[in-house]
């Protein structure tokens, strides 16, 4: 495969938009697809993947091709040197890169974990701090390719029906659990009418662990404290199977929007949704649930397969605002569940500190108002797919 001059353009500038600019990487490419949405499936596909693959190994590519890129021929040097690791054929096309120089330069480098795995060291140091023995496995897991998993609308469908849908328009992939639907062979997933009609979304088989952990059941009044936009909320919409009332709570007003726009493509009725405006919005609710989930903002660790930019974004002062956060809503939303209500707390890290550290300063400061039922901690290296953390509590 060669690389035309118009793809080497657009995959080195969407590179230096989120490395120099600041710009978020999904945007970035999202920016470029559109504005060469003549190319082919496989082309796009391909560009996304290199564009990614510069902003995961950002460091690494950097340090092996001698260059740290301020213009965008200089951008060149590193997507060259980065085919040139991946034994790309297309590597051969940037002649003015030595492929032995490249490959010896890596070596040299391979033994150093934060060089090889591209990250910052002190992410390096404080991986290895909390989890040990583990943080090597789970580092390299977390450079690797994101699967594309899918959620089956229950209210709509069911897991084999959508695959024969989705085979009519070359998509295919297989059922690994439940409602999980793991797509093996993709295509234009959000133009079919499978989607317009909602009988799926698009959730990684680990976040999809998340909403039956709460046990909600149909009938019960449940707040997702945290929605955004609202992944988890339509998921517990379709076990509850749309029975009972869900609301829906975020400060943020253009997220609540969309998962109104994406309830009602999935054929919810039963969420309502809420902007968080002040304190009062939250003291209102009081002790008013039987389910709470608390799905709350944290580091994105375990989810740096698919923002490989978070590396590059998150700070020790940032995690440690991150930390306040996090306890901040433990302790302001903990009041919203009823006496022998169920709270479940959850993130997308694998850091315990920002996980179990959580929840047990949180039990152990609110005394007997809540006791720890269960507890879950994914690790990217144990079945393939994102790090995350969720705790159940029982509210006394």
């Amino acid at each position: 495969m060669r690389i035309s001059n118009e793809q080497v353009s657009a995959i080195c500038t969407a590179a230096a938009q989120v490395l120099q600019e600041s710009r978020f990487a999904d945007q970035a490419i999202e920016r470029q697809l559109k504005e060469h949405q003549h190319w082919t499936i496989v082309e796009q596909g391909f560009a996304a993947e290199q564009i990614y693959a510069l902003i995961r190994y950002y460091r690494l590519l950097c340090v092996v091709s001698g260059k740290t890129p301020l213009t965008l021929e200089d951008w060149e040097y590193l997507l060259g040197a980065s085919l040139i690791l991946q034994k790309h054929p297309a590597g051969a096309q940037f002649q003015f890169l030595s492929k032995e120089q490249i490959l010896t330069a890596y070596h040299n480098i391979s033994g150093q974990r934060a060089l090889r795995e591209s990250i910052p060291d002190w992410l390096d140091a404080l991986g290895q701090t909390e989890l040990g023995d583990k943080w090597a496995a789970t580092i390299h897991a977390l450079n690797e390719l994101p699967h594309l998993v899918l959620r089956v609308n229950r209210l709509k469908t069911d897991a084999a029906t959508l695959l024969k849908d989705l085979a009519k328009h070359q998509i295919y992939g297989r059922t690994i659990q439940d409602d999980a639907v793991l797509i093996e062979q993709r295509g234009k997933m959000f133009s079919t009418p499978a989607f317009r009609n909602g009988w799926f979304e698009l959730q990684d088989f680990s976040s999809q662990q998340v909403a039956p952990f709460l046990e909600a059941q149909p009938g019960m009044r449940v707040i997702d404290a945290c929605a955004g936009n609202g992944g988890k909320t339509l998921h517990l919409a379709a076990l509850m199977q749309n029975k009972g009332r869900i609301i829906a709570l975020d400060t943020d007003a253009k997220k609540l929007e969309q998962l109104r726009l994406r309830a009602r493509r999935a054929g919810v009725s039963i969420i309502e949704t809420r902007q968080i405006e002040s304190s009062k919005t939250i003291k209102r609710l009081a002790q008013s649930a039987d389910r709470v989930l608390l799905d709350v903002p944290c580091s994105g660790l375990g989810v740096l397969r698919r923002n490989p930019d978070t590396r590059w974004r998150l700070s020790p002062e940032h995690l440690n605002i991150i930390y306040g956060v996090q306890r901040d809503i433990l302790e302001r939303y903990g009041k919203l569940c009823k006496p022998d209500g169920k709270m479940v707390y959850a993130t997308c890290s694998i850091l315990p500190s920002e996980n179990q550290l959580q929840v047990d300063s949180y039990i152990n400061k609110v005394g007997e108002k809540y006791t720890l039922e269960a507890s879950r901690s994914i690790l990217p290296q144990d079945e393939g797919f994102d790090g995350f953390y969720m705790a159940r509590l029982i509210s006394h």
